[in-house]
């Protein structure tokens, strides 16, 4: 199995005029295609600047960084960006979706800034293939207002794969929803990732985190645990739990 990410030694340091703040401490991460990695950790633990290091929003200051094999260490901000561009998918807590336009319209988008440019028919299949993988193939005409908070965020998945990135990262991707649509979410990710595709996700949930295969804990800047997750959480059978839960409450009121 080839590496997606290989950090080697990475370190991140932020200078400021009241010292030196460590972020990053020499951070040796390897995590493969098809793997599906939860990083947690409390607020100050490093885990966001991780994700933006893994991002390739943020240059680490010292250590080694491959993004599917390219040297992404020294690369110039414009050269990050159109690497970030070909090779990485985000998700975000907020959906942020354009209010006016279609789901097709919204994950249409990328594509849009892309060079060389695609053609229409190479477009439409792109979008109709993440329309399929998302389960929005009934959805593609309707604005977000004629969403619900899962299939907003469906939407925001679908464009976050309609240029077939090497990774796709998620920033705590439930913090927005309630618990039927997080767990309908997490289902999403699970059939994504069943299919090959590479997820990281950032969450300070610990049950969302058990629905991954493997979780990663920072603190103060490092990794301090890196297990598989055993007894994963299925998405279908905590669906079931909570429709035997509702259907027990209706009975008993």
């Amino acid at each position: 199995m080839r590496p997606i990410l290989d950090l080697q030694g990475i370190n991140r340091v932020y200078r400021t005029g009241a010292g030196d703040i460590h972020a990053v401490r020499d951070v040796s991460l390897r995590i493969d295609q098809g793997e599906f990695v939860a990083i947690m950790g409390a607020s100050g633990s490093g885990k966001s600047t991780m994700m933006n290091t893994l991002g390739c929003l943020d240059q680490p200051t010292s250590g080694l960084f491959l993004l599917d094999g390219i040297d992404v260490s020294k690369l110039s901000p414009e050269e990050r960006a159109e690497i970030r561009n070909q090779k990485i998918g985000f998700v975000f807590q907020g959906f942020n979706l354009l209010a006016r336009t279609t789901a097709r319209e919204n994950i249409e988008l990328p594509m849009l800034y892309a060079h060389p440019q695609f053609s229409r028919s190479e477009q439409e299949r792109r979008v109709d293939r993440v329309l399929e993988l998302t389960g929005l193939g009934d959805r593609a005409d309707h604005v977000p207002s004629k969403l619900s908070g899962g299939q907003q965020q469906r939407v925001a998945i679908a464009r976050a794969l309609v240029m077939e990135p090497a990774l796709l990262l998620a920033d705590e991707p439930t913090g927005n929803l309630d618990t039927r649509t997080s767990i309908e979410i997490m289902g999403a990710f699970q059939a994504l990732n069943d299919q090959g595709i590479t997820i990281v996700m950032v969450t300070h949930e610990l049950d969302i985190a058990q629905y991954t295969k493997r979780n990663i804990v920072m603190r103060d800047g490092r990794i301090i645990s890196d297990r598989k997750v055993e007894n994963r959480n299925r998405s279908e059978v905590e669906m079931a739990k909570l429709d035997r839960e509702q259907l027990a409450a209706d009975l008993a009121s």
